[in-house]
């Protein structure tokens, strides 16, 4: 399943999902060596760390599969996720490579002749200086096809992309939309833009597309009648933009694409963040894609049980960490209207990480293809980089300033922000437009919670950050699942229990916070190399790795269904806002 809902009505596009041919090799290219033999089958999308053969094997593996093209045309290939470096191969010869398994890539194969055609795709999860951002981590870099793989047969030019930004003034709903339409011919071609959105029909104009060439059309629309999205009623609209040659003779469509979209606008005034106009506090999670059943390969049944657990207990938020998101789970949030944060891929990078010779345009392309790619969603409402980079050195401020630079020229329409825990040394809080902190009183401190938030609000607006919204974007404890003691020592479920209700308790009771994300959703596996001793699964999580609810959990679901008047009391008889 490529994406929540259909996309195509015209185009032939069609999903790569079943069991592919599969074997390890020592680098990429050979891979399609003659005589290689592929003695292994794997499901795509999956991580070959599933299969029992290779549950820590970390290396080239190679897929092969065999497509079948029914007439001559251009062949577009869609991988939605790689981990972590891709090498394409169509019939031996390499197409494409793409480096980061959070985002997708593309290749356009031309004049395709019909039949038969051999696809294989080497996968490498490997650690070196090439790979400045899949490093050793306290998340695991899984390998494989860990996304969907769409192949689509192009017989025109194209709609390669469209962005749509919502606009609401004097009480009514208006839309930019933009379309990259693209000419994968070898021939000139002249097309008529058109679209339909709730109902309204407009075109974007007529455009002359050189052989290989692409170009942008934009324009501005009234929609008057829409509802807007919100996460109370996340109402979603299809846009449909379709290309025709001549449409006035009624000839049929050439290309079309849907995309989904909503009408809400996010903004940040008086040193809080708004939806719609209106204060919201983000109260959720931080999560990673990972399940002991499927690694990062999340089916949409386990995407949508893990927003199902998070809205029973109240959290009306995610945050994407560390990197960008599955789209179907990004669908999904749109469908439920849970608000997220999703960031770039980039975590705990020390400055001499930072020098990497790769870091500057693994960064760039990650910021750009998260951007270009999800910028429909009408559930992200904030984009964020770099979590807990050098951002307390000056070197680091200029790799900060250059990235939200970018992001800002990609979409002016979504605040940005970076979590921090360089506490009183941080220096690029006057670049973002909010202000968000890591830190953990209670486990890694015994520092009180209350105390450190006004603290740290106060370090921000010492660093630039003075009338910009401030988020908690990291706080939690460590608690190991069926480990239980009354007297509540550390690494039990009773005393995460505890960490967890008294940061709540001061941060729902801080009028200047517009946001916190409990760390984490579940237990994730780490890579080895990452020194915690004796576990290969991190274990500061409301649930296990199998979704099995701790202590915290149900106290969080108590906390979310004794409600009395916005207020919830705890068996303690402490009583402080209603969270989630």
């Amino acid at each position: 399943m490529e994406r929540m809902f259909q996309n195509h009505e015209v185009r032939v596009s069609r999903t790569i999902e079943s069991t592919w041919d599969f074997t390890v090799v020592e680098e990429p290219d050979l891979s399609v060596q003659a005589g290689q033999s592929f003695p292994y089958r794997m499901a795509v999308p999956s991580c070959w760390e599933m299969h029992p053969d290779f549950s820590t094997y970390q290396g080239v593996g190679a897929y092969r599969t065999i497509v079948n093209i029914r007439r001559e045309a251009s062949v577009r290939l869609i991988f939605k996720g790689v981990s972590h470096t891709a090498h394409i191969y169509w019939d031996g010869v390499k197409v494409a490579q793409h480096y980061n398994a959070y985002t997708a890539f593309d290749v356009v194969i031309p004049d395709v002749q019909p039949g038969e055609h051999t696809l294989i795709v080497a996968a490498d999860n490997r650690f070196s200086e090439a790979s400045a951002l899949h490093i050793p981590n306290d998340y695991y870099t899984y390998g494989g096809i860990i996304r969907p793989v769409v192949l689509e047969e192009l017989y025109s030019p194209y709609v390669r992309q469209i962005y749509f930004t919502p606009e609401h003034k004097s009480g009514e709903w208006s839309a930019e939309v933009r379309a990259v339409v693209s000419n994968p011919n070898d021939m000139e071609r002249t097309v008529q833009v058109t679209g339909t959105l709730a109902g309204i029909e407009f075109s974007l104009g007529t455009v002359t597309l050189a052989p290989g060439a692409e170009k942008k059309l934009q324009k501005s629309f009234a929609f008057p009648d829409v509802s807007s999205w919100s996460p109370e009623e996340p109402s979603l609209y299809q846009l449909h933009v379709r290309l025709y040659e001549d449409k006035d003779t009624g000839s049929p469509p050439l290309d079309d694409l849907i995309e989904r979209v909503g009408f809400r606008s996010v903004t940040t005034r008086d040193g809080k963040l708004q939806v719609n106009g209106k204060d919201v506090v983000l109260q959720g999670f931080n999560r990673h894609e990972d399940h002991p059943l499927a690694g990062a390969a999340l089916p949409v049944s386990l995407m949508l049980h893990d927003l199902d657990l998070m809205r029973d207990m109240g959290a009306n938020s995610v945050r994407t960490s560390h990197y960008p998101n599955d789209e179907r789970f990004l669908d999904l949030c749109d469908e439920l209207g849970f608000l997220v944060w999703e960031e770039n891929h980039a975590r705990g990078l020390s400055l001499e990480q930072m020098r990497n010779p790769n870091f500057v345009w693994q960064c760039e392309q990650v910021n750009r293809e998260m951007v270009e790619q999800h910028y429909n969603h009408p559930s992200i409402i904030l984009w964020a980089i770099l979590n807990e980079c050098a951002s307390d050195t000056e070197e680091g401020r200029e790799h900060y300033s250059r990235q939200l630079g970018q992001l800002r020229a990609l979409d002016a329409s979504r605040p940005l922000t970076f979590a921090s825990h360089h506490r009183e040394r941080e220096l690029c809080f006057d670049l973002a437009d909010i202000v968000s902190f890591n830190l953990y009183p209670g486990w890694y401190t015994d520092e009180d919670p209350k105390a450190l938030c006004e603290q740290a609000r106060a370090w921000a607006d010492r660093a630039g950050g003075a009338g910009k919204p401030m988020i908690m974007s990291e706080f939690g404890g460590d608690g190991y699942y069926g480990l239980r003691d009354k007297a509540r020592m550390r690494g039990t479920e009773e005393r995460q229990a505890d960490i967890i209700e008294a940061n709540l308790a001061a941060y729902t009771s801080s009028p200047f916070l517009s946001g916190m994300y409990i760390w984490q959703f579940c237990d994730c596996r780490v890579t080895d190399a990452t020194g915690i001793a004796g576990r290969s699964w991190r274990t500061m999580w409301l649930n296990d790795i199998s979704r099995g609810r701790r202590t915290l959990y149900r106290m969080n679901h108590d906390v979310c269904t004794l409600k009395k008047d916005g207020y919830v009391r705890h068996c303690t008889g402490h009583i402080h806002p209603l969270l989630f």
